[in-house]
């Protein structure tokens, strides 16, 4: 499909919407607007002509460094305009991060393992990155791409951070760096002289792919991250598929995507120490100046175990946009199912955001949307609009606290939302919603059915009390 063509597309599907706003989760018209995203990601094309690390002085056996086979792979794979480089089974270490040049498909086959250093000084110098939504300069992602293009990263074999004797302490020593950084952000210092890394333990990503184009990420196996496990940034047309997560570090999230678009999860299994998916968008200043909304994400027949299954914010001060959380279920506990924050510190917008045919566990909470996130921010006055949220066949097995939670503000109150085919065996509370207006709830159960009403006679005595 071409772009005018689906351009085309949109603007019939967004008209229809507009002037019949009570078929606002009709399942045709939701259908052909994931298609209309769809038919524009390709992911990566990779390149044919094939080298092997091995050809470069890697070793498989653990012990020596092959960081500098990578690099010369790299620096080969730019001069034939493209290579796919194949990594056998073997075990490589890397005293330092894989940088990646356009057009490389990166082969981990089964039996492969990349496994890195946790030594801090070997990911220095400084590369432009972001830190929990604001742009800086950091220690580099293990895995590291900046406006590239056709990327990919495929195959069976492992992806580890080994990041746990290291990395995996910093979160205590962080706050300094932490508050710099947000201090910056508000105050519009120049992400030029936002210089971090040494001396301020702000945790780097395992794989970040940075103001880039055409991404595939396939079939690998990644744990013990330091922070975050991919990060999608400021990048567009994408593919993660078939992922497999054994990754219970501190803040270790599966996929964040942010200032991201045209994006497709699929098939994933995800067992983390955080945020499955966390859908994010910029923090506060960053996220204004930038005006570049995270968008046209379908996350789909997913399995998920963690802290959260897909949560949208909080940093999202851009805004997010088309979201479709379709045919998933859970491969273990979750703390909260589907969950979306935001604060009077981000400002933007959440909206069009779907969630079908999904079930889950045991859960704390279920389906949980909070403009209060965390208690920030409530003297500020940039509220997020958060509206346009349908749910469609969304099953829990017991929910510990509450089923379906709205808190929108006096502000901004959340509006029109819809609940449909919400089935939940055991509830702590049903509903609690605050601040809202237009809100549906059709056929759904929480807590439990109630079957036929018994009927009563002058014998059972009620008449005489």
């Amino acid at each position: 499909m071409t772009t005018q063509k689906y351009k085309s597309l949109l603007v019939i599907i967004w008209a229809l919407w507009a002037f019949h706003p009570c078929l606002a989760i009709d399942d045709v018209l939701r259908t052909a607007k994931r298609d209309a995203i769809l038919a524009q990601i390709t992911g990566a094309v990779r390149p044919k002509k094939q080298i092997s690390l091995i050809s470069f002085g890697a070793k498989g056996d653990g012990k020596k460094d092959c960081k500098p086979a990578f690099d010369k792979a790299m620096k080969r794979a730019a001069h034939m305009g493209g290579a796919h480089i194949v990594v056998p089974a073997g075990e490589y270490l890397l005293n330092g991060p894989i940088h990646f040049v356009s057009n490389v498909c990166l082969e981990l086959q089964e039996g492969a393992t990349l496994k890195f250093s946790s030594e801090p000084a070997f990911y220095l110098p400084l590369v432009k990155t972001s830190w929990e939504g604001t742009f800086l300069q950091n220690y580099s992602p293990f895995i590291y791409g900046y406006q590239l293009e056709n990327v990919s990263i495929i195959g069976k074999g492992v992806i580890d951070g080994n990041a746990g004797t290291t990395f995996a302490t910093w979160k205590s020593k962080q706050k300094i760096g932490q508050q710099l950084s947000r201090e910056m952000n508000h105050k519009e210092v120049p992400v030029a002289e936002r210089n971090f890394g040494e001396g301020y333990w702000l945790r780097p990503h395992l794989v970040q792919f940075f103001d880039c184009k055409n991404i595939t990420i396939e079939d690998v196996f990644i744990t013990n991250a330091p922070f975050w496990c991919i990060h999608l940034l400021k990048s567009e047309n994408i593919i993660c598929r078939g992922i497999r997560y054994d990754a219970k570090l501190v803040n270790n999230d599966g996929i964040d995507p942010e200032y991201t678009r045209n994006l497709l999860i699929e098939n994933i299994e995800f067992n983390n120490g955080d945020d499955n998916v966390a859908i994010k968008c910029g923090r506060d200043n960053d996220g204004w100046k930038t005006s570049c909304p995270s968008e046209n994400i379908i996350i789909r027949n997913c399995k998920f175990k963690g802290l959260h299954g897909v949560v949208l914010g909080s940093e999202m001060s851009s805004g997010i946009q088309h979201v479709f959380v379709e045919n998933c279920t859970y491969g273990g506990y979750c703390k909260r199912g589907i969950f979306i924050k935001t604060n009077p510190d981000r400002g933007g917008f959440i909206r069009d955001i779907y969630v079908n045919n999904c079930e889950f566990g045991e859960v704390e909470d279920l389906f949980y949307v909070t403009s209060m996130y965390a208690g920030e921010g409530m003297d500020n006055h940039h509220f997020t609009e958060v509206h346009d949220i349908y749910v469609k066949d969304l099953k829990c097995k017991k929910v510990n606290v509450a089923a379906l939670v709205l808190q929108g503000t006096e502000a901004k109150p959340i509006y029109n939302v819809t609940f449909d085919n919400v089935d939940v065996d055991k509830a702590g509370i049903g509903l609690s919603f605050s601040n809202t207006k237009t809100i549906g709830v059709s056929n759904c159960n929480l807590g439990g059915y109630v079957g036929v009403p018994s009927t009563a006679s002058a014998k059972d005595g009620i008449f005489n009390k």
